[in-house]
């Protein structure tokens, strides 16, 4: 069974909180994949990896990219890619996983201002509470500082 955690974003964007957790999973030495709803914004957070900051560098390629498969992290817009063979799964804007089985986690992002994605961070969280994942639920506080809640 996979931690499943879930990531309430209400002082920040994705893309300035998304770039953190990607690092904190390569430190671990995880392979990501991080699966969004279009390939418009695939290709947003594409672009966003490469610029978000001057004395960073996330190693990364799309599922459109020949080198896709030896990135540590994947950009895909398929509920099952998994051709860099990924130990998390970050799944952004309201997209859902085709299955979290194989994953050591996977991780939720949705904006709190978003009725949709909260929607659907609402039924994800039963449905992999159900799977028998381990959830939790972590929303941001003032200070963009993350706060466990469940």
């Amino acid at each position: 069974m996979a931690e499943v955690l879930f990531y309430h974003l209400t002082e920040s964007r994705l893309e300035e909180a998304l770039p953190d957790l990607l690092e904190r999973s390569l430190a671990r030495g995880w392979r990501v994949v991080v699966q969004s709803m279009t390939t418009e914004r695939r290709d947003a957070l594409d672009h966003h990896l490469w610029v978000y900051r001057d004395d960073a560098f996330l190693p990364h390629g799309t599922d459109g990219d020949a080198s896709g498969a030896m990135q540590p992290i994947l950009l895909t817009v398929e509920p099952d890619q998994r051709a860099n063979d990924p130990q998390v799964r970050f799944l952004v804007d309201g997209a859902v996983p085709a299955s979290l089985e194989g994953y050591v986690r996977g991780v939720y992002l949705f904006d709190g201002h978003d009725e949709t994605q909260l929607a659907v961070a609402r039924e994800r969280w039963t449905a992999e509470k159900s799977a028998g994942h381990a959830v939790t639920y972590w929303q941001q506080s003032e200070n963009r500082r993350w706060l466990k809640k469940a």
